[in-house]
């Protein structure tokens, strides 16, 4: 079978006509305009991909005088959340006619995030974004004074980069109101390593709002992200805790909670309710279900791309860069147990 002949190749008309619509809204598709409708993206992409159409990128970046094409520097490619936001961008920028190419710090101890910049500098990058990072890297990014549109995706407020972020505070504070609602005040919290701007703001938010319910304070237990330390840490526990909920960093250490409580003869939620954080697939088909915070990975990677290409065309910059994320109520948390 030979290859099709450019006479047989399918057009833009082509593609404009099986889309129903018109042949500058197919070129304002593929050319990354944010004003057109997601229905009508939709629609042309579709027919993009039916008919086979491609189109000739390295012409489109001359005449444009970009590379049309986004660095992405993660922490971490391991964990769900950083993985989920990073592929996320990746889908975003394709509907935008843009590529990303990422570079994951923890591909071995010697990676930095100097490194990393100038790895992606040097393929030719027509902006940065930074996902989900740790205080290091913010502060690297910023001494790099890098001379392009550059993003990080983080919860705190920034005056010298553009932000993305999942409004971490709501998150932990709709846990907590559900806790409390149910009756329970006496909370421990779990954390992420407190280098992760994530697991930093979580902590916080949590003291807050427990303060507001007048919750007892107890110390933090700083993990990592893994439920290996959550299994390790539950099963360790000599007898049944004062304090009748866990929040965890995140879903892997909840459900490494919830199976070291059931090792040890525990049961969740009747003994002690457990939360997660992410509403990572599996949550969903553990025993119980875990309750958790579902984040938005498919809002924040368009966000991300759309905030992105608008500083590099010089458009006006979305304003609506925080993402509420969602409490997802299963059965991993109940009304506290009765007390002495």
């Amino acid at each position: 079978m030979g290859t099709r002949s450019a006479s047989e190749r399918p057009s833009m008309r082509q593609v404009a006509e099986t889309a129903g619509v018109s042949h500058m809204t197919v070129s304002r598709v593929l050319n990354g305009h944010a004003s057109i409708k997601e229905s009508t993206r939709d629609k042309v992409l579709l027919a993009v991909e039916q008919l086979g159409y491609h189109r000739n990128i390295a012409a489109r970046a001359l005449a444009l005088q970009r590379t049309l094409r986004i660095g992405a520097v993660v922490e971490t490619e391991m964990e769900f959340g950083p993985a989920s936001a990073l592929r996320a961008i990746h889908r975003a920028a394709r509907r935008r006619g843009y590529s990303v190419s990422s570079i994951a710090l923890d591909e071995d101890e010697a990676s930095d995030p100097n490194r990393a910049f100038q790895q992606l500098l040097a393929l030719g990058i027509d902006a940065l974004c930074l996902v989900t990072p740790r205080s290091a890297s913010v502060a690297a990014v910023r001494a790099a004074s890098l001379d392009m549109p550059v993003l990080v995706v983080k919860p705190e407020r920034e005056a010298e980069l553009l932000r993305v972020c999942v409004d971490q505070q709501l998150g932990v504070t709709m846990v907590v109101d559900h806790l409390a609602a149910l009756g329970h005040r006496d909370i421990l919290y779990v954390s992420g390593p407190m280098d992760w701007l994530d697991a930093r703001a979580r902590e916080r938010a949590f003291r807050t709002r427990t303060r507001s319910w007048g919750m007892r304070e107890r110390p933090i237990i700083a993990g990592d992200w893994s439920a290996d330390f959550g299994y390790d840490f539950a099963v360790g526990l000599e007898r049944l805790p004062e304090y009748t909920a866990i929040v965890a960093a995140n879903d892997e250490v909840a459900l490494g909670i919830v199976h070291g409580l059931h090792d040890r003869g525990l049961s969740v939620p009747d003994d002690l309710s457990v939360v997660g954080f992410d509403d990572a697939p599996f949550s969903r088909h553990s025993i119980p279900p875990l309750t958790t915070v579902r984040q938005p990975f498919e809002t924040l990677g368009a966000t991300v791309v759309d905030v992105l290409l608008a500083a590099i065309e010089g458009s006006e910059i979305p304003q609506r860069t925080k993402i509420p994320p969602e409490l997802i109520v299963r059965l991993s948390t109940a009304k506290p147990r009765a007390t002495p």
